[in-house]
């Protein structure tokens, strides 16, 4: 009996030396939630949106985007929702998504076997991009309680950005994703979520549209904090840039560590994180981390005995990178990097070109 109650302490004790972020009721009867991000790698139905660039995605299209590819897809991205909730032990408290073509592709989504059993409610605005992706937002009303949610523009006004170089007609027709606002409590606790998917790197004129973007979520959240004094806020969201950019560091002012992050900054713990191998996509052979998910002041230097993030990943990051085998290519040209929808033109049946990136908070 000695011996077995000794196995089961050295099991339990590598367990919570894990790298893996455990959600598990506090000392105090507080919880941990998980909250995140997933670019979803143009999760498109197969019927035509009017007014939207979709053709690629439909059955004559040069994807020939058949209603069995769809579901493929769909059974996909449960999959991966799936295998975080069982890593975690609890599915995602908040959720951020992108690349999603409309509300139908996200109901569909939230409906697959896998993951219906999380009841997830979803936020979604479409938005004036061209192709037709849009940012989402699914939450767990048992957790958090929606209050307010808002698509906030991309737009030229109120920057500091020297916009001297574009003509009033190529502002006019600049077409991107709004930025997604989600307002609402956990716990009684005032949160507010920013999903964001900033501008493509286009290159030329396209340099300053990210910071741009950042500096939209920025000025809305640092207007929330004087509406809502204490108010929780996370910003995630594909950046196109890494945390090391000025989109992140000037605009979104995110900071490496808790010790220096204000009230006017971001912790945003994948900066330190990249700078340590981390990565969440690949370009020509090299690995970035677009997947961001950083928090305010508020929740980096939480007062006791509320909301705080937490460290997930070898018991220092407080941010989180999964992948897992399944998700990323064994061999060949691209072994090592993520497992995606199409390659070279090809339905190749994987999963996004990103891998999920979440942070945890606890009382």
């Amino acid at each position: 009996m000695r011996k077995i109650f000794f196995s089961l302490s050295v099991i339990l004790l590598l367990l919570s030396c894990g790298s893996q972020a455990q959600v598990s009721k506090g000392t105090k009867g507080g919880t941990s939630y998980v909250i995140g991000f997933y670019n979803l790698e143009n999760l498109f139905d197969t019927y035509h949106d009017e007014g939207k660039n979709d053709y690629e995605y439909l059955p004559d299209g040069a994807n020939a985007w058949t209603e069995a590819k769809y579901a493929k897809k769909l059974q996909n991205m449960a999959k991966v929702i799936a295998e975080m909730k069982k890593d975690n032990g609890a599915w995602h408290a908040v959720l951020g998504v992108s690349e999603v073509e409309n509300r139908h592709v996200l109901e569909d989504l939230v409906a697959e076997p896998a993951i219906a059993a999380a009841n997830y409610q979803i936020v979604h605005y479409d938005s004036p991009d061209r192709r037709g992706v849009d940012c989402a937002l699914f939450y767990r009303p048992e957790i958090f309680k929606f209050i307010a949610s808002e698509a906030i523009p991309f737009t030229f006004e109120n920057s500091r950005i020297d916009w001297s170089e574009w003509t009033q007609e190529e502002k006019d027709d600049f077409r991107t994703r709004d930025v997604l606002m989600v307002r609402g409590t956990i716990d009684g606790e005032m949160f507010a979520f920013f999903v964001c998917h900033l501008p493509s790197r286009l290159g030329g004129k396209g340099a300053d549209l990210r910071p741009r973007g950042a500096e939209i979520a920025y000025q809305r959240a640092m207007e929330l904090q004087k509406e809502f004094p204490g108010i929780k806020i996370v910003v995630m969201g594909d950046m196109n840039d890494n945390p090391g950019d000025i989109s992140m560091t000037e605009f979104l002012r995110g900071k490496e560590t808790i010790a220096e992050t204000t009230d006017q900054d971001f912790f945003d713990p994948f900066l330190s994180m990249i700078k340590n191998g981390y990565s969440s996509l690949y370009y020509r052979g090299e690995g970035n981390i677009f997947d961001i998910v950083m928090v305010n002041n508020a929740l980096a230097h939480a007062p006791a005995g509320t909301f705080q993030i937490q460290p997930i990943t070898q018991g220092k990051y407080y941010g989180r990178v999964f992948h897992k085998p399944f998700m990323t290519n064994q061999s060949g040209q691209y072994k090592g990097t993520p497992f995606r929808t199409f390659s070279n033109g090809a339905f190749i049946g994987g999963f996004s070109d990103h891998y999920p990136t979440y942070i945890v908070v606890k009382k």
